[in-house]
């Protein structure tokens, strides 16, 4: 058979049944043909958006795959696999290349070469009997170790050559491998952990990706402690019941977040990178740092570790459980779960008249808290985009359960949320799908809105219409004044209609929740819903922002 229709039966054995992808590879006629469907975007950035928010919520599930052209697909599908690197999400990606004749001919685009840094692995079908080979390796880096993108290239000429079918028929679907802890390093930092006064558990996406959030839930109530998570990690515990979790940390954070982890005199971060970051948290100085992680990249990269740990995040937390277990009998339990209420409680009630405020043009604020109070958090799966709407939601909107929330940002490009949201939907059909963005991400990508129509992918699309950048203020002060820099226009329902979908353009706060009712209801009918929220310049995050 054709190396197209071969690389198509090896996505068939792996469980693929949608292909995320932009034309023209002749993959999709070959996906198409085995009866894996294409979901074909506007633009590839957007695609691999949609192939990254379906590895998201997929998790366990088949792996996520991106296919584009040679040249000018690769080159634009450049910030949307940025954001999968630098987030870590696996998706195995799928570029068409040039002619091996042609191959790194200047000033033809090499995606091996381009993509070199930002890919957990990158390799060339070469030749046609390394087609199989070449997509065993990939896939067992996409499922083993650090997730992360990988990617084969497959030149146009390689393509249209022929392989064995004896060799597809044989080939195996790749099995992942996890690796536990060193049990000497586990024994010594839970001692750690037993001894200090006010520990934290940080959690991060690892628990998620690792199906962990059980073994998190139970480490914590087993030592009664507080349990933060990063802002990839944001649902690894659920925020709205869970009495230990005090909440996610990134740019800002809320004040119950802020509170433990300043007084804590012990970190047991498990999953996460600690990586030093505009978007991530800081850890604060002088406090005892034990670092679980599945890559060993990570350890003392940004913050000197006591305790280093390396292993699978929940093979590690079953490892820290059954040694707690036996090291803690006897031991006096905490009040911590009455101490987070109260520290809540208390900041909670100093923000109530912002989340409930009646002022119009419409509190930001307001539109996140009317979307939680309208919505069970636990019927949805929402995002943020980049800029002010993640400043103003992570910190107060509450999830409950894993994957209910796609927290992304350490490469945040303006309109990433919408094709999370979109890959979203296509592997939890059932859930509500939220993005949540500015008048600036929206003119990034807007136009994808159509893929959610077009796909029938129902999602709820969330404008805070502000008409301006209103995170620039501080940085376009002058310009704006003189030159109105930082304007932006547009009628986002008026849009959304053309291209097919239900809108709605809301100016009464009081109107706020009754409207994602009305849009909850659009998408149940398979209609993608957009609400255009007319709001404030809202800057009330100062405060909010970590130590240092």
């Amino acid at each position: 058979m054709l190396i197209y229709d071969a690389i198509a039966h090896i996505l068939q054995k792996e469980g693929v049944e949608n292909l995320c992808c932009y034309p023209t590879t002749p993959l999709i006629e070959s996906a198409a043909g085995l009866g894996i469907r294409p979901v074909i975007c506007r633009q590839e950035r957007v695609g691999v958006g949609i192939a990254d928010g379906f590895a998201r919520v997929s998790n366990g599930g088949p792996p996520a795959v991106f296919a584009m052209q040679y040249g000018p697909g690769a080159e634009n599908a450049y910030p949307g696999i940025a954001t999968a690197f630098s987030d870590s999400t696996p998706m195995l990606l799928l570029p068409l290349g040039h002619d091996r004749a042609q191959d790194g001919v200047f000033p033809l685009y090499s995606a091996p070469k381009g993509y070199a840094s930002m890919t957990k692995s990158v390799e060339q079908i070469s030749v046609p009997e390394r087609t199989v080979p070449a997509m065993r390796r990939a896939l067992s880096r996409l499922k083993t170790g650090r997730p992360g993108p990988v990617m084969v290239e497959l030149p146009q000429d390689v393509g249209a050559a022929e392989i064995d079918d004896g060799e597809i028929e044989a080939y195996k679907p790749v099995r992942a491998a996890r690796a536990q802890a060193d049990p000497a390093g586990i024994e010594a930092a839970t001692r750690a952990l037993l001894s200090a006064e006010r520990p934290l558990l940080l959690a991060g996406a690892g628990v998620l990706y690792a199906e962990a959030t059980a073994e998190l839930a139970e480490l914590a109530e087993l030592l009664d402690l507080p349990v933060m998570t990063t802002m990839e990690g944001k649902s690894a515990i659920s925020e709205r019941h869970h009495p230990l979790s005090v909440g996610s940390g990134h740019g800002v954070m809320n004040g119950t977040t802020r509170h433990f982890l300043g007084q804590a005199d012990l970190v047991l971060a498990v999953g996460t990178s600690l990586t030093r970051h505009g978007m991530v948290t800081p850890i604060p100085a002088g406090k005892t740092i034990i670092h679980a992680t599945n890559d060993d990249i990570d350890l003392n990269k940004g913050y000197a570790c006591d305790h280093p740990i390396l292993g699978d995040a929940k093979l590690v937390l079953r490892q820290f459980i059954d040694c707690a277990k036996d090291l803690a009998r006897g031991r006096e339990r905490r009040e911590t779960a009455g101490e987070i209420a109260a520290v809540h409680e208390a900041w909670l009630a100093e923000w109530m008249p912002k989340l409930t405020s009646d002022e119009a043009p419409i509190n930001p604020y307001r539109v996140i808290w009317e979307l939680m109070q309208n919505i069970p958090p636990a019927e949805a799966i929402v995002t943020h985009d980049a800029g002010n709407p993640r400043y103003e939601i992570m910190p107060f909107y509450e999830t409950d359960g894993p994957r209910t929330y796609l927290g992304w940002g350490k490469s945040h490009q303006l309109g990433t949320g919408l094709g999370l949201t979109i890959g979203a939907k296509l592997a939890a059909p059932d859930k509500f799908c939220v993005n949540v963005m500015g008048d600036a991400a929206f003119g990034m990508t807007g136009l994808d809105f159509e893929t959610s129509v077009r796909m029938n992918l129902p999602i709820c699309t969330v404008v805070l219409k502000n008409s301006t950048m209103a995170v620039e203020v501080k940085h376009m002060a002058r310009s704006h004044q003189r030159y109105r820099t930082r304007d932006v226009g547009g009628d986002y329902a008026d849009i959304a209609r053309a291209l097919g979908g239900w809108a709605e353009r809301v100016e009464d706060p009081n109107e706020v929740g009754p409207a994602f009712l009305r849009a909850r209801r659009a998408t149940e009918e398979g209609k993608a819903a957009l609400l255009e929220f007319i709001t404030s310049e809202e800057q009330a995050i100062s405060h909010l922002r970590p130590f240092g």
